[in-house]
């Protein structure tokens, strides 16, 4: 029996049939502990966005903790190191002159975005607005905040009622959030939270204007708008640091992740547009909230050698070519009887759905009999999202093993 309790997973199974053990990586190939190579489909979990066996980013990190690894964020103290990276930040922010509050993941983005909604119609004298507002099929990590705000049913169960307050809406539907407002009243909703692409709960992409229209709608109702860019950031939705610039969304919250430091150290951000930071930065009113870990140095010097490779590679017009490939070339699969449709043409993701949603798990095992690593997401697709270094000659590599593997099924 083994000791270590893997996420997301049925350990009876995992005990049965044993671990899938990753030993190293280089660009966007991995290997195993039988020295077995695969293209890694997912970089890791959305976030190895500019490869494996970056050593400028290894090196960045071991001269940071040389210096010092971390010290507390708390009151007036922080690291240099933490004071560049936030800088940094607020230069390709979507919105002029954010402020930007680190966190040690996506999940820990989410819970900081909700308490700080909730925490600023506080000082704004309207504390009854305390409901939160998700989406249908949405995923926001696995807090408390976002386990409650989870459009995926199957992660609220078992938890008891976590945050009363939570609301789901239909994912591609503007009109639906106005039917909540008008059923719920504005002077009640704190805040909406929106994935720009919905990532592990199937990888589906917004409907034309969606993203536009809910923004206004927040807009108009004076409803915090919150862009979930933990996928979606640095580079993921191709050719902009975020979505919410590519879509001038200009959101007022907008949390972040994964793609900071292409996963290399845990680390997360909270972008807080000025609406909702100055109450907070005129001085006398606190936000009691954050993490021992919280603007770690260490973490901040990966992102920074990170935020680096990106710009110095033009990595961010490379996720955008991934983006044309990666449909060009994974597109023709919907055509297979295994697979019902293929969700891609924004952004350097895609989703194949299968026609059979309940052999997704098996057929993820099938897939690594043919060299490729990638896991089920939503209801039976299969995730796509390499790092933004795979060629196009490696994208269509990836596409012959899936069709064998879909061959093969």
């Amino acid at each position: 029996m083994g000791a270590l309790w893997h996420g997301f997973a049925d350990m009876g199974a995992v005990e049965r049939d044993g671990a899938f053990v990753v030993t190293r990586g280089e660009g966007v190939r991995i290997y195993d502990d039988q020295g077995n190579e695969y293209l890694d489909a997912t970089a890791g979990l959305w976030f190895t966005n500019v490869g494996y066996g970056r050593a400028e980013i290894a090196d960045a990190v071991a001269k940071q903790l040389t210096k010092i690894g971390h010290y507390s964020n708390f009151g007036d103290l922080t690291t240099d190191t933490a004071i560049e990276l936030a800088e940094r930040l607020a230069t390709i922010a979507p919105v002029q002159n954010s402020k930007i509050m680190f966190t040690l993941g996506g999940s820990d983005s989410i819970d900081t975005a909700v308490k700080m909604a909730r925490r600023y119609w506080v000082v704004m004298g309207k504390p009854e607005k305390t409901l939160i507002v998700g989406r249908q099929k949405a995923y926001h990590g696995m807090h408390w905040a976002g386990t409650s705000l989870s459009g995926l049913p199957l992660n609220r169960e078992g938890y008891g009622d976590l945050m009363p307050e939570a609301r789901t809406v239909t994912w591609d539907d503007a009109s639906a959030l106005r039917a909540l407002i008008e059923a719920e009243g504005a002077d009640r909703i704190a805040a909406f939270f929106a994935e720009p692409i919905i990532g592990a709960g199937g990888v589906y992409l917004p409907p034309e204007n969606y993203l536009t229209e809910v923004r206004q709608i927040c807009r108009e109702n004076d409803i915090l708008f919150v862009a979930d860019e933990v996928v979606t950031g640095f580079g993921r939705i191709g050719g902009s640091w975020f979505a919410s610039s590519k879509f001038g969304l200009e959101p007022d919250l907008m949390t972040t992740a994964k793609g900071l430091t292409s996963g290399y150290v845990p680390m997360g951000a909270v972008f807080a547009a000025p609406r909702v930071s100055e109450p907070f930065f005129a001085g006398g009113t606190w936000l009691r909230h954050g993490y021992t870990y919280g603007a770690h140095a260490a973490g901040a010097a990966a992102a920074l050698a990170n935020l680096d490779i990106i710009e110095r590679e033009g990595l961010l017009v490379e996720a955008k070519r991934l983006e044309s490939t990666l449909h060009e070339k994974l597109s023709p699969l919907a055509e297979h009887p295994a697979v019902a449709e293929v969700r891609s043409g924004l952004g350097a993701v895609a989703g194949i759905q299968l026609a059979d949603a309940s052999k997704a798990m098996g057929f993820v095992k099938t897939l690594r009999r043919h060299g490729v690593s990638t896991r089920a997401c939503g209801a039976g697709a299969l995730q796509i999202s390499p790092a933004f270094v795979m060629t196009d000659a490696e994208v269509e590599e990836l596409a012959t093993r899936i069709r064998a593997a879909l061959d093969e099924f």
